[in-house]
C-alpha cells in the first residue's frame, strides 16, 4: 500500500474523524498518512482497550477496525461497543474467508475489507459509509434555553427575562458555538477558532485562552461559577452546554 510522500494540506477543524485501530504500527501510519492526504482527521490506537478509552471522550464518523488483534479482538470489541454505539464500522483483516465477513456484518459492522486492498477501494468504501450516515439536514437552531437564560443564535443575543446580559464578542462566538451543538462536546481547538494562529505554540495559547473566556462567561450565567452546571468541563477535550428540552 504506497502513500506516497507529498506534503499533506490543512485538514479543516469539522472533517470527519476517523480512528483506526490496529496493532500494526506500520498499518496504522500508512493508513494515517493516506487517509490525511484524503482530507480525513485520523486518530490511530493500537488496541480495543484505548480504543474505547478515545471514544469516551471523543466523536468520531468512522471506525477503522483491525478484526485479528492480540487480547480483545475487533469482533469482541465491535460486538460489545453495538450495544451501546450506532458509529459506523469498517472492518479490516487478512482474513478473507466469507463466514469471518458474514460474522462481521452480522455484528454490526458496515463493511469489510481484506488485507491487501487498494487504497482507493478503502477510500471509495469509506466516503460510501459516511454518506450513508450522514444525518438529513435539520432545521437551524434559532434558540436555546439553559437555566434561565435564552440564547437567540442569529442575533447573538443572551437574555435572562427581559434582561440583556452583555457579552464581549470572543464570549458570543464561543457560546454561539457551543448553542449550535447542544449538550455535545465542543473542542477546545474549535472554541479557540483564529485564535490558534499556524505556527509555533500558538495553539497552545489559543486553548489557554479559551479557559479564561469561558470562566468569564461563567461568571455571568453560572450561579456558582466554580461548580458550573450550564457550561461544563469535559476533562482533556472542552465543553459542552447544557441546555433544556
Amino acid at each position: 500500500m504506497a502513500t506516497g510522500r507529498a506534503q499533506l494540506k490543512p485538514i479543516p477543524d469539522d472533517a470527519p474523524h476517523l480512528l483506526v485501530v490496529d496493532d500494526d504500527r506500520r498499518i496504522r501510519e500508512l493508513l494515517s498518512r493516506f487517509l490525511m492526504s484524503e482530507g480525513y482527521r485520523v486518530t490511530t490506537v493500537e488496541s480495543a482497550v484505548e480504543a474505547r478509552a478515545k471514544l469516551e471522550g471523543l466523536k468520531f464518523d468512522l471506525l477503522i477496525l483491525d478484526v485479528m488483534m492480540p487480547g480483545e479482538t475487533g469482533f469482541e470489541f465491535a460486538r460489545k461497543l453495538r450495544t451501546s454505539s450506532t458509529v459506523p464500522i469498517l472492518m479490516l483483516t487478512a482474513r478473507g474467508e466469507a463466514e469471518s465477513r458474514i460474522q462481521g456484518l452480522e455484528i454490526g459492522a458496515d463493511d469489510y475489507v481484506g488485507k491487501p486492498f487498494e487504497p482507493r477501494e478503502l477510500s471509495l468504501r469509506v466516503a460510501n459509509i459516511l454518506k450513508r450516515a450522514r444525518p438529513a439536514a435539520s432545521p437551524a437552531v434559532e434558540f436555546v434555553r439553559f437555566g434561565e437564560f435564552v440564547f437567540h443564535v442569529a442575533r447573538g443575543e443572551l437574555k435572562r427575562g427581559d434582561e440583556v446580559i452583555h457579552l464581549t464578542d470572543r464570549e458570543r462566538e464561543m457560546l454561539t458555538l457551543l448553542a449550535a451543538n447542544p449538550g455535545e462536546t465542543v473542542t477546545r481547538i474549535a472554541l479557540a477558532g483564529n485564535a490558534n494562529g499556524n505556527g509555533g505554540n500558538n495553539g497552545v495559547v489559543g486553548e489557554r485562552a479559551v479557559d479564561v473566556q469561558i470562566n468569564r462567561l461563567r461568571r455571568k450565567i453560572e450561579r456558582d461559577p466554580a461548580n458550573p452546571l450550564l457550561v461544563q468541563t469535559v476533562r482533556g477535550v472542552g465543553y459542552r452546554l447544557v441546555t433544556t428540552p
